[in-house]
């Protein structure tokens, strides 16, 4: 049981979410994801995964799911084709900081008030509600929903993608990268060996890691979608046999192929109806 791991985890579940933001967004301690760091290729990503099953962003209502206040892949999606944009985060506020940079290269899409920079809402539909709470026909469907780096701090994948399919057109797609790494980086799997209630409690950091693995990702999103495929992009075999005797049952498969994987893309099309 690693000392370094259990103070570090437990300084970060008690920063107040003011603090963590502000390291955040400033790239102190905690780093942004790829979305905010690198907008263009994380929509290179995802039109390359649509491109292998022959789909595109040309035209497509897409939302963007938890896009952390930078509007940097809303705007790359706009000029790469797609028609509209739903930035939806019931956590995040726009960083205006951040986003004014992209005025110069992509201002069609944007406009300023003073210091602040919002989107046009001919481009942009800004969702700042959780996704679970909206009515059906509250929203237009969506064609394509994609995120990255998000699903794994998400409290409820269930009821999550359960709403997130009732956004979708009958025949739109769902894009995510998910990492399945313990985040603090050093310890990918050490977020394993705790008890639910241990790791709620004094361990889990303020932006939230449920802890899913891989099959329980394919039985969410099978519930949901008519066609779904999973494609491992990472395993750390090395780092799963040094740690495996200690983690906790429920997390095992018996298979380390499996139990060693660390991230992961899932594509998901047709939303089951009334599912």
């Amino acid at each position: 049981m690693p000392l370094e791991y259990l103070l570090a985890r437990f300084v970060r579940r008690r920063l107040p979410p003011s603090v963590v933001s502000f390291l955040l967004r400033r790239g102190l301690v905690i780093k942004p994801g790829l979305e905010t760091s690198d907008p263009e290729t994380a929509v290179q990503r995802y039109e390359q995964t649509l491109q292998e099953f022959g789909l595109g962003l040309q035209g497509k209502r897409v939302l963007d799911f938890g896009y952390g206040g930078h509007f940097g892949v809303g705007v790359e999606l706009l000029r790469r084709g797609a028609r509209h944009v739903v930035l939806c985060d019931p956590f995040a506020t726009p960083d205006h900081a951040r986003n004014r940079l992209l005025l110069r290269t992509y201002g069609q899409f944007l406009y300023h008030e003073g210091e602040k920079v919002w989107p046009n809402p001919e481009f942009f539909t800004l969702l700042q509600r959780d996704v679970r709470q909206l009515q059906e026909g509250e929203t237009e469907p969506c064609d394509l929903v994609v995120s990255t780096s998000v699903y794994e701090h998400v409290d409820d994948p269930f009821e999550v993608t359960r709403a997130l399919a009732r956004l979708t057109h009958p025949q739109g797609a769902h894009v995510h990268f998910v990492d399945l790494r313990d985040h603090f980086f050093k310890y990918p799997f050490e977020m394993l060996c705790y008890s639910e209630k241990f790791w709620k409690e004094w361990l889990n950091p303020t932006s939230n890691l449920n802890r899913y693995r891989l099959w329980d990702y394919q039985r969410v999103f099978e519930k949901f979608f008519r066609r779904v495929e999973i494609k491992v992009l990472a395993r750390d075999e090395l780092a799963w046999e040094r740690v495996r005797h200690r983690v906790r049952r429920e997390f095992v498969s018996g298979d380390p192929a499996r139990d060693a994987v660390t991230l992961i893309r899932i594509f998901a099309r047709e939303p089951l109806p009334g599912a």
